[in-house]
């Protein structure tokens, strides 16, 4: 049985008190700043909040930000699964690598963005490129301590049996490397829209970023909170609806 609070049916509810408590600190500061162009009471969003809303600007913008998230993710994901499943079960791809592993570990997500931005110019193709570029190490790093993981047991019985490369890669290689891809995953959306932020920040006309950066420079914090909380919400619930279940389903076996 799954120890996880949240696997239980009211496993939600200590999230969402939590939540709940943020909020009443948040308007306890509020009041006690006294000053709604530093802090603004989240009560006081709820009309720009809805005006944005029914302007269909939030939504555009919402949206914009997403299939950049989606592009990134998706590309991170894959071209990390793919490199950390090769360093994890051939050492010498592994010493080959790893420097380079090493670099782009320790280079700054703000370098890779310029510099992207100057090879290849201010557009859509420069914004996600960068913002993957930024992913894929970590995304490696996780799945070749995956794959150095692998249980040598169940790869001598592939062989043994004569099973083909696909399907020793679909029942055997892949369930076990489950639990480090969903852990992948997980700290990869919560970095790479966070990326893509800055990258929009920098060199985007539309975007959560783009309207950021556009009520940073006319200093209203009201709606800076209203289009960074509403991007937020968003992760949230992807977090809660389709991550999070996920990685208890992908643990399952595990626990048995």
């Amino acid at each position: 049985m799954s120890n996880d609070p949240q696997g239980s049916p009211g496993g939600i509810t200590v999230p969402v008190l939590s939540l709940f408590a943020l909020f009443a600190l948040w308007i306890i500061a509020a009041a006690l700043t006294g000053d709604a162009q530093v802090l603004p009471s989240p009560l006081a969003l709820g009309a720009p909040f809805l005006q944005e809303l029914r302007s269909g600007a939030l939504p555009y913008h919402l949206g914009q930000t997403l299939i950049r998230v989606i592009w990134a993710f998706v590309l991170a994901m894959s071209l990390g699964l793919m490199l950390g499943l090769l360093m994890g079960r051939f050492a010498r791809i592994n010493r080959w690598l790893d420097p380079w592993l090493v670099v782009f570990l320790n280079l700054p997500a703000l370098v890779l963005i310029v510099l992207c931005y100057l090879w290849i110019g201010l557009n859509e193709a420069a914004a996600i490129i960068a913002v993957t570029l930024n992913k894929v190490p970590n995304v490696t790093t996780v799945i070749r301590e995956g794959a150095r993981a692998l249980d040598p047991d169940l790869d001598a019985l592939a062989r043994v049996y004569r099973m083909p490369r696909l399907a020793r890669l679909r029942h055997i290689t892949l369930p076990q490397l489950a639990p480090f891809v969903a852990a992948a995953a997980r700290s990869g959306i919560a970095v790479i829209w966070k990326i893509v932020l800055v990258v929009e920040f920098l060199g985007r006309s539309d975007g959560i970023g783009f309207q950021i950066h556009l009520y940073f420079q006319l200093f209203d914090v009201g709606m800076v909170l209203i289009y960074a909380l509403s991007f937020i919400a968003v992760m949230l619930a992807a977090e809660w609806l389709i991550l999070q279940p996920w990685e208890r389903r992908v643990r399952r076996w595990r626990a048995a």
